[in-house]
């Protein structure tokens, strides 16, 4: 179905040609010689964008897009400016225009460029809305998961790349939402038909992983009863998501690699190679980078698998995100239960806002299903159960501070020798090492 788009200017050749231009290329095309005869369109007819000139006897360009996005927020507006005033574009920009265009054109592909681009933004931001309203049966809007500083700029690297085939890396500590955000770009993604098909890495040794991802044929192992598909095979043409993929073995990142390369695997107990056209997104909690200075991953898989870098903060990282993802949480527990939605105190909110959320987005949610089944009008503090545990985060902290300054005296003591520190300490090397390591010693 073609595009349709308003064109507002009361300038008849100029109307006329941004037409002609349009209807070549396909769309369907309506216009109005004034400010009110636009207005009464764009109110009462679905457009997908408007175009409108700056200057008009009745109705200013601007004025016109107001009124009309009071009614339509979401219909985007392109504005048409003389050249040589870039600073009323500018201040049109400002009052929600998606672009603008000054006369006269260099070319009619100007046009051209600006309204595919416009056309295209208003898609994704379509898409987005409609993912939001999938999404949040489960999990929270969009806007909300990327609510904060840190997150919107993780939103626009999600939309630049959703469109794309590059292979994508997710970083961040458990319970950030690393599956979510690799959801999100399968579903802006040109794959969106087809599946998405996810496996815990951590989960499975090694013989099951393999038969996991690129399935088995028939007798290959003891209880390989029949052929089996793997995860590569019915993620074909859509997304596989890799999680933990930091914790594979060496002779799986080997296999991994070849098909990332290749784009070929073999099911165990094959000899057949098979053709797969997959997109790979990947995430780990582990710094991929280190592990590959220790030895623990191929260099060469890691930049295959690093094409294109996100790392997700931790939720303390975004504070005012706490309370909102609470309340979410709140309405969404409360009508699985079938209860009115009880409220925070001030003071739990204060306790929200001060706990330092080891797990997350999904420790957030466990703590707040626990307190809507034991509250009842009102979440206070001790629905929440966290004041012991901010006491135990502070003697735990003593406790570290006092067991470092034990194992820097002992280590000064015995001149460094850390066998001998670990004897004097009554704990075995390995458990000294990982300390030294731990305290940053």
């Amino acid at each position: 179905m073609s595009k349709s788009i308003l064109v507002v200017d009361d300038d008849e050749l100029m109307r006329t040609f941004i037409e002609t231009i349009l209807r070549e290329d396909g769309y369907d095309v309506d216009t109005a010689t004034d400010g009110r005869t636009g207005l009464h369109k764009a109110q009462n007819r679905d457009f997908d964008l408007v175009i409108t000139d700056l200057k008009m006897p009745d109705m200013s360009g601007v004025d016109l897009m107001q009124a009309g996005r009071e009614a339509k927020p979401s219909l985007p507006w392109v504005i048409i400016t003389a050249y040589g005033s870039i600073h009323n574009a500018v201040e049109a920009m400002k009052a929600g225009a998606a672009d603008y265009l000054t006369k006269p054109f260099q070319s009619p592909e100007e046009l051209r460029h600006i309204v595919r681009r416009v056309l295209k933004g208003a898609e994704a931001e379509e898409k987005i809305a409609l993912l939001s309203e999938e999404l949040g049966k489960q999990f929270p809007p969009l806007e909300m998961i990327f609510l904060g500083e840190k997150m919107r700029k993780v939103q626009e690297m999600v939309r630049s790349v959703a469109a794309t085939t590059a292979t994508v890396l997710i970083g961040g500590a458990s319970g950030t939402g690393k599956e979510l955000v690799a959801r999100v770009i399968h579903q802006l993604s040109p794959r969106r038909e087809k599946p998405l098909v996810a496996i815990h890495c951590a989960a499975l040794v090694d013989t099951l992983l393999e038969s996991e991802l690129f399935g088995h044929e028939k007798g290959a192992f003891t209880g390989a009863v029949s052929t089996r598909k793997g995860r590569f095979e019915v993620a074909d043409g859509g997304t596989i998501f890799l999680d933990e993929v930091g914790e594979i073995s060496p002779a799986m990142q080997v296999k991994l690699l070849r098909v990332i390369q290749e784009r070929v695997y073999e099911r165990v107990g094959g000899t057949n190679p098979k053709p797969v056209d997959i997109r790979i997104i990947s995430a780990t909690n582990k710094d991929l980078k280190a592990e590959v200075a220790a030895g623990r991953f191929r260099e060469d898989l890691f930049y295959r698998l690093n094409v294109f870098p996100i790392n997700l903060p931790s939720l303390t990282e975004r504070p005012e995100a706490i309370v909102p993802l609470a309340e979410f949480f709140v309405n969404k527990f409360a009508q699985s239960l079938g209860k009115r939605a009880p409220a925070f105190t001030a003071e739990a909110k204060g306790l929200l806002g001060i706990y330092h959320w080891p797990g997350n987005i999904r420790e957030l949610q466990n703590v707040v299903e626990r307190a809507v089944i034991l509250s009842q009008t009102t979440i206070g503090p001790e629905n929440l159960n966290l004041e012991r545990a901010l006491k135990d985060e502070a003697t735990k902290g003593l406790l570290e501070a006092g067991e470092r300054e034990t194992i820097l005296k002992t280590l000064e003591q015995v001149g460094g020798n850390r066998k001998k520190a670990a004897e004097r300490l009554g704990i075995s090397l390995r458990t000294l090492q990982y300390r030294i390591k731990e305290y940053g010693l």
